[in-house]
């Protein structure tokens, strides 16, 4: 089963998504290694051989050339967890504060599992963030698997080690409503190349590779502001639209 896991983490990693990585290896995961095989001038059959095992052990990186961070082979160590559909429900926006409290409020620090290094200071490294209690566990959860999923230099490239904020008591831009991160249930990654503004495919965290990242967060029902409305993918939230 871990291999399985393995194999559909990679193919979602290169571009490829599965769904739900389980380990059950169904039609859709055949498909998605039948298009990688082709996209990489292998044998098109289906059947995870040598060769494909390592391609899809090479760099996942979907970053233009340009800005390519070339990424060496590596044994991956696979997840050791199976991805289930979060059985949260976290409120909507407009109901946060008969959610979550008054703004600013019960905060608690968690510890982030690989270096984050702060996006206005880059050699400022982090190990913890500031989180509203009823979210820390989930959002520590999520992070965990990220670093099973990706290692350091594919952290770096997709920009999910730059820590962009957490808690920050302020009122939406443009708007008179508290900002999600004025309870600390959002977080923001890389805003140099994910800002507000920013649609796909400029955005960083829109490309392929990132396609991993987003369904972790998702399977502990938050939700990506990039992926609903096409703006602002630097930003995850514990809370519905």
């Amino acid at each position: 089963m871990e291999f399985e896991q393995w194999l559909q983490s990679r193919l979602t990693a290169h571009g490829y998504p599965v769904g739900m990585i389980d380990g059950h290896i169904g039609p859709v995961t055949i498909d998605a290694l039948k298009a990688f095989e082709k996209a990489n001038g292998l044998t098109i059959d289906g059947a995870a051989d040598p060769k494909v095992v390592a391609a899809l052990r090479a760099s996942a990186s979907a970053v233009p050339p340009k800005i390519m961070i070339e990424i060496p082979n590596r044994d991956i160590v696979p997840a050791k967890e199976t991805f289930q559909p979060s059985k949260t429900v976290w409120p909507r926006q407009s109901e946060c504060m008969a959610a979550y409290g008054p703004v600013g409020q019960n905060q608690v620090q968690i510890e982030v599992p690989f270096d984050m290094f702060l996006a206005w200071s880059p050699s400022t490294r982090l190990r913890r963030m500031t989180l509203h209690r009823k979210v820390a566990a989930s959002a520590e959860r999520v992070l965990q698997r990220v670093a099973q999923i990706y290692n350091a230099k594919e952290r770096a490239s997709l920009g999910i080690d730059q820590f962009g904020g957490s808690l920050n008591v302020r009122k939406m831009r443009g708007g008179n409503s508290y900002s999600m991160h004025s309870w600390g249930i959002a977080i923001d990654f890389d805003p140099v190349r994910n800002g507000l503004h920013v649609h796909k495919p400029q955005a960083r965290l829109s490309h392929a590779d990132a396609v991993h990242f987003w369904v972790v967060w998702e399977s502990e029902g938050w939700l990506s502001l990039g992926k609903a409305r096409d703006f602002d993918w630097m930003h995850v939230q514990a809370a519905r639209l």
